[in-house]
């Protein structure tokens, strides 16, 4: 009996180890499992660029294809024939008003000049010995008939009469010599010579001697939307509206000018009306014939929404935008734009002054996901980009 109790206990202690073994493991177990629970697998947040909606002035330009054209374009004529002995000017030459460009062979006209010359002298002479005869019947009074003294007095009237005749001849032969020097009309840059030493030209033909453009202004002429039409004569009641030039691809501005000339009637056709617009073009950056891209500045928007226009989506049901609230997470937006110029868009309703909308990565967002920002600048023109 004695040697039976230190078994029991042995037993018993036993009994409690493997009770206790058991219990750790299976609350290990349980520790490990919540473990894995709580560190299952998470979704990452979406990276995305962000920008700030603002509030700024948003000036609304009219696009559109222009033709650049000499402020004034002369085709140079001669007014009178004959062979050309001297020109007086180079291609591509700026030339100023009055500037000689060809000399013709002026002797026959000097010739006609001096013949007209001494026509008149030869009538001042026969006037000269009328006048004298006149005075001579004058003072003979009974003794010349009447009939004598009124024929002497219309001889010298039609004497008098032919020396004016002569001095108009004078002055049409003056004239026909002084063309013999052709004088560019306009200041302007000089093309391409048509026209060499030796050659006879021709009052009569059409052949010119060179064309001259004032490029000093010079036009452009465009096109706009018939619909812009009362937008524009608005703005034109306030002052002269901005016309910027720009290379064809819209890359680069030439010049910057005003608008002059609304055409008086639209094209049926097109639906467009044409203008023309003036720059001072002190640089030659525009030249006649030229393509430009043109921008009309017909109104600026005070405190318009601005967005960058990669935030602007589209969808069957219109367009939206997401935007980034204060947990990270996004939240989606139907929005209304009424303009969309060099990569901004005005947002009439949607968005509010100061929100940060997603301008990258929308591909990858839905609504409610977290995201991950980095701040992108509203300026089209600027590429950097801050992690925040």
């Amino acid at each position: 009996m004695r040697k039976s109790r230190p078994i029991l206990w042995i037993l018993i202690i036993a009994a409690v180890a493997s009770a206790g073994y058991y219990g750790w493991r299976k609350f290990g177990e349980a520790g490990k499992a919540q473990s894995a629970q709580n560190s299952g697998p998470r979704v990452p947040a979406v990276p995305v660029s962000v920008a700030t909606v603002d509030k700024t002035d948003f000036p609304v330009f009219l696009t559109g294809l222009g033709t650049v054209q000499g402020f004034n374009t002369v085709q140079v004529r001669t007014r009178v024939d004959g062979q050309i002995d001297k020109i007086a000017f180079t291609e591509g030459q700026m030339v100023k008003q009055g500037d000689l460009l060809v000399e013709i062979d002026p002797r026959p006209f000097q010739a006609a000049l001096d013949q007209a010359k001494a026509k008149k002298a030869q009538d001042e002479a026969n006037l000269a010995n009328a006048n004298l005869d006149l005075q001579r019947y004058t003072k003979l009074g009974e003794f010349a008939t009447r009939q004598q003294t009124d024929t002497q007095r219309s001889t010298v009237a039609q004497l008098t009469a032919q020396i004016a005749a002569d001095e108009a001849a004078i002055a049409n032969a003056q004239t026909q010599l002084d063309y013999t020097q052709v004088k560019s009309p306009i200041t302007g840059v000089a093309g391409l010579r048509q026209v060499d030493i030796g050659n006879i030209v021709n009052a009569s033909t059409q052949t010119g001697i060179v064309t001259i453009a004032q490029v000093e202004p010079i036009t452009v002429i465009f096109t706009a939307p018939e619909d812009q039409l009362p937008y524009i004569s608005e703005g034109q009641k306030a002052g002269a509206l901005k016309v910027l030039a720009l290379t064809t691809d819209g890359k680069k501005t030439l010049a910057e000018g005003k608008l002059a000339v609304i055409n008086n009637q639209v094209d049926t056709t097109s639906g467009t009306i044409r203008l023309k617009a003036v720059f001072d073009n002190k640089e030659h950056t525009l030249w006649p014939g030229q393509s430009v891209s043109t921008r009309l500045l017909v109104r600026t928007l005070k405190d318009a929404t601005v967005v960058p226009d990669d935030a602007v989506q589209h969808s069957t049901n219109g367009l939206y935008a997401y935007t980034v609230n204060q947990d990270n997470k996004a939240e989606v937006h139907k929005i209304k734009v009424s303009y969309s110029i060099d990569g901004r868009s005005v947002v009439d309703q949607g968005l509010s002054p100061g929100q940060q909308v997603i301008t990258g990565g929308q591909f990858k967002v839905q609504p409610g996901s977290v995201v991950s920002t980095a701040v992108a600048s509203s300026d089209p023109g600027q590429n950097k980009v801050q992690q925040e």
